[in-house]
Order: structure tokens, then sequence, then C-alpha cells
């Protein structure tokens, strides 16, 4: 895989440079804390100009940087429950989300809040690629991504193991988030926009929640939800 823009290498260096293979740098970089990264760290380094590291990586936004890496390893799905009882992650389940964009962006924001891990189902939905890994903007490196064959599979493991699942609805049915009191420890699904949540996948929703309109009926973009119902799930939880 080829990760490119200078905050995703930065980051790849700073957490795992054992997976960056080569650094291409185009000819006028300048960046000395990258640099220092790849030096203290030994990895092999080749200048092109700009034309040559498009090359390498066809895209609008390089930066003057790309990186060759090992292909991206997914979280075992058994192993995120695999943490002391005050640290089980919030897990988000995400039901057919096919744009990278979209994935890439809910890593990082996954990212910025913590305590969080991300699972996608094998099939009908974005795989973690090079364009998730860029819009991640190195995101990637502290979140856990899981991939499970089938997430209403995972889903009843999920709540086998004393997890509450709530879903993202836009239905009259749906509870207001800033009303109710979230249970912990805590699953969240989003579904696809336009679709929703599958109904195979909703049926296994403990509360279904929503995010409260006062402007436009319009709908929120995935990842605007996303972050919405991620600082809700931020705030202080009850001790266990």
């Amino acid at each position: 895989m080829v990760l490119y823009g200078k905050n995703s290498v930065l980051e790849r260096l700073k957490t795992n440079p054992k997976s960056i293979r080569k650094v291409f740098l185009q000819d006028n970089f300048t960046a000395p804390n990258i640099e220092k990264l790849i030096k203290a760290n030994n990895i092999s380094t080749e200048h092109l100009s700009s034309r040559a590291l498009s090359r390498i990586k066809p895209a609008k936004d390089l930066q003057g940087i790309a990186a060759k890496i090992d292909r991206f390893e997914y979280s075992s799905f058994y192993d995120l429950f695999n943490q002391p009882p005050n640290e089980q992650p919030t897990l988000i389940f995400l039901d057919r989300i096919y744009d990278p964009q979209n994935l890439g962006a809910i890593i990082r924001t996954a990212a910025c809040f913590g305590g969080l891990a991300v699972v996608i189902p094998r099939f009908k939905a974005c795989e973690v690629n090079e364009t998730v890994l860029h819009v991640a903007s190195g995101g990637e490196n502290y979140v856990s991504v899981s991939m499970v064959s089938n997430l209403s599979n995972a889903i009843i493991a999920t709540k086998e193991r004393g997890y509450w699942i709530i879903g993202a609805e836009v239905s009259d049915d749906a509870e207001d988030i800033n009303k109710v009191s979230l249970p912990f420890p805590l699953a969240i699904v989003l579904g696809s926009e336009g679709q929703g949540v599958r109904y195979g996948v909703g049926k296994h929703l403990d509360i279904k929640v929503r995010i409260p309109m006062k402007g436009a009926k319009l709908s929120f973009n995935v990842t605007m939800a996303c972050a919405i119902f991620c600082h809700e799930i931020s705030k202080p939880r009850p001790q266990i």
C-alpha cells in the first residue's frame, strides 16, 4: 500500500515505523520532524521530481511525500473484548459504508475522541484502502479496526459480552440522544446514508437514538452523525 500526505506518514513514523518499507520525497520537500524520524529508523528514502512522485501515487494532495507500507492489519474482533472492565472500548459498527472518505473520517474521529473501536463488514462495504488511510490522517494508528464476515453475528456476540447496542435512526420512535442515559459497555450502529441500518441488523438494537434537529429537516452526513454520537459517548461515564 502507499501512504501519502505529511500527517499520515508522520503518525506512522511515530507509531509503527517498522511497517514502512520506503519513503519517497519530492526534491524540495522540507519537514525536519519527519526527516529526523526517517533517519532515526533507518528507513530507505528516494528523492523524486513532482512528476515522478505522482507516478508513485497519482493523487492531488501528496504534500511532497509518499511511503510504501505493509498492508493494513485488521484487529481481531474478539481481541477487542480482552481489556480491563473499565477500559473496554465503545464499538462503532458500520453498516454498508461504501465511501472511503466517510470511513477515513470516522476512523479519524474515533482516534480524536479515544476509547473507541471500529467494526466493518467484509462484504458490501468499503475496506481500509489507501484513500481511507489518507483521510484518516494517521488515525488508524490509534484505533482498532476489525473486519467481520457477518455484522449481525458480531453484534449478537457483542451483546453476549454484556454490551448494550444503540442504533442511529431517524424514525419517530427513536429517542433524543441528549435525553438518553447511555448504558455501558456500549456499541453504536451507524447505517448508510439514504438507507440507514438494515432491518436484519436493526432488530438487534436495544435502543434507537436520533440527533434532534431544530433547523431544516435535512439529515446529517454519516461522518457528522458519528462525531456527534462520539461526543455524547465520550462524556463522563459511570464508574464500573
